[in-house]
């Protein structure tokens, strides 16, 4: 058989593949959040958040609306390197993003029910 045979058939395999998981997934609410800063943001994301004075402190003073919260939580990433992932009883994160081209870092407690943001700071 020759090459531009089977690469007919791969092809119309992997189409007819796709068309499958696109109908079988497409109505679900299916995420593939395999890496490890997906999974910690997704994790913060679905708990309850409290925000402590401090943290609601520096959004007043820095005029910025405590919606971004949610914002770097989606878009931001996890600095392995300034959290403390070996705390008891709530581990410690430090979630980094980009607001209106100001780098935030976001100081999460993530405890089993909650996650407390204790403190927000700019990282430059």
């Amino acid at each position: 058989m020759k090459f531009i045979h089977r690469l007919g058939y791969y092809l119309s395999g992997f189409v007819v593949g796709i068309i499958m998981l696109m109908f079988f997934l497409g109505g679900k609410k299916t995420s593939c959040d395999w890496g490890l800063d997906a999974r910690v943001l997704k994790n913060i994301r679905n708990k309850e958040r409290i925000v402590e004075t401090e943290a609601l402190k520096f959004f007043e003073e820095n005029k910025i609306d405590t919606a971004s919260i949610s914002y770097i939580l989606k878009s931001g990433d996890v600095n392995f390197k300034r959290s403390n992932i070996e705390a008891k009883p709530c581990k410690i994160y430090q979630i980094e993003g980009v607001i209106n081209s100001r780098e935030l870092g976001l100081i999460f407690e993530n405890c089993d029910s909650t996650a407390v943001l204790k403190r927000a700071l700019n990282l430059k």
